[in-house]
């Protein structure tokens, strides 16, 4: 849903299959985040900003694209000292 905001957490991971929905991570020198639909967006492209809180805020907006049995998806939004936030 359009406006909608969802908690992000940061955590330590061995393996990006480890991350679920709102979680973002460093991997092999890269932040990786999963979306809260559940697509794994690479932010290697993005200006990625860490908080001492442990949040991260990520620039500019992460569009995450990917396809399942259902057809094409897709989860557009911000990720602002850990709060996700989906832009339709």
């Amino acid at each position: 849903m359009q406006g909608e905001l969802v908690k992000g957490e940061r955590v330590d991971i061995a393996s990006l299959t480890e991350l679920t929905l709102g979680q973002y991570a460093r991997h092999k020198g890269t932040w990786y985040a999963c979306c809260p639909n559940g697509l794994i967006a690479n932010l290697g492209r993005h200006t990625v900003t860490p908080h001492e809180d442990g949040s991260i805020t990520v620039s500019p907006s992460i569009l995450c694209t990917g396809a399942n049995d259902s057809g094409d998806i897709r989860w557009h939004g911000m990720l602002e000292k850990g709060i996700w936030k989906d832009m339709g």
